[in-house]
């Protein structure tokens, strides 16, 4: 279903909220819009809410399968204008997830759970977020793929991801948080905004009374932006994702200094949730 607004979904969409989880996806360019949507929808969201410009066509099945709003992302402030009105709007018991077009989920075990399994199996472990990494994607040849995107060839970083304690306005550390770094945004992060290296995102979550995303993929209640419970580790999932890729590619102050991604360090992905956990990037805590 079309709507004119946000105003307007958040308005006659209130069906939409009211089962979960549902995938916000906010589309920044015409770029494996379809493949994202499609492994969203088969990764077992019950809706997909699509925020997209009105120059983005899909196949009627899409269309049809999607509640889409028109929206400009490169609006200041576009991702908590975006999100945040749909967490007031959301009961409490509605997971959330967020992600760009070209990112796609993975989670432990994901080929044969779904989401809802998932985030059903988190909130018995009384946790109400879950700490994602976007792990980036890269085509092995840009003369072949000058927008670095190719899902039959994406490669990433086997090595290079590490993590820094998160400290609070005193410089103390915050308890069970931390800053991660690593892949393209570390390798180049010499055109890569100090604010914008990290790759830590909480991605799903549920909403409460007050809760606000902020514009660094952090939560202003600071259980939220935890990586796990104090008795144990929990899940975590990651986000591949071909943004910074595509972003170093189309920015002009790095696309002429950049020739290729490929390091010693990079491997074909997958596309299997084995590999993550094998490299690392995401950790299966109590799930079985």
């Amino acid at each position: 279903m079309d709507y004119p607004s946000l105003a307007a979904f958040l308005e006659q969409g209130k069906d939409v909220l009211a089962k979960g989880p549902v995938a916000l996806i906010l589309v920044e360019d015409l770029v494996e819009v379809e493949s994202t949507i499609r492994h969203h929808l088969n990764a077992g969201f019950c809706a997909v809410v699509l925020f997209a410009p009105t120059a983005l066509q899909l196949p009627a099945d899409l269309s049809a399968a999607v509640h889409r709003i028109p929206y400009a992302m490169h609006a200041p402030d576009a991702l908590i204008n975006a999100v945040n009105p749909v967490i007031a709007a959301c009961p409490p018991t509605t997971w959330l997830y967020y992600c760009y077009n070209a990112e796609y989920l993975f989670f432990p075990f994901c080929e044969t759970r779904s989401v809802g399994e998932l985030l059903a199996f988190h909130a018995e472990e009384r946790r109400s977020a879950m700490l994602c990494y976007a792990i980036d994607l890269y085509a092995p040849d840009l003369g072949r793929c000058p927008n670095a995107v190719s899902l039959d060839e994406a490669m990433l970083d086997r090595s290079g991801y590490y993590a820094l304690v998160r400290p609070d306005a005193e410089g103390k550390p915050r308890e069970r948080q931390y800053d991660f770094y690593g892949g393209l945004r570390w390798r180049f992060e010499e055109h890569v905004q100090t604010n914008r290296r990290k790759i830590d995102r909480i991605a799903l979550f549920r909403p409460q009374p007050g809760l606000k995303l902020q514009a660094n993929h952090t939560f202003n209640i600071e259980e939220y932006n935890t990586f796990a419970c104090p008795w144990h580790h929990n899940l975590t999932a990651a986000i591949v994702s071909f943004r910074v890729a595509k972003a170093l590619k189309f920015n002009p102050g790095s696309t002429f200094d950049i020739h290729n991604f490929r390091w010693h360090n990079s491997v074909p992905f997958e596309w299997h949730s084995q590999q993550l956990m094998d490299l690392g990037l995401m950790e299966p805590g109590q799930w079985f």
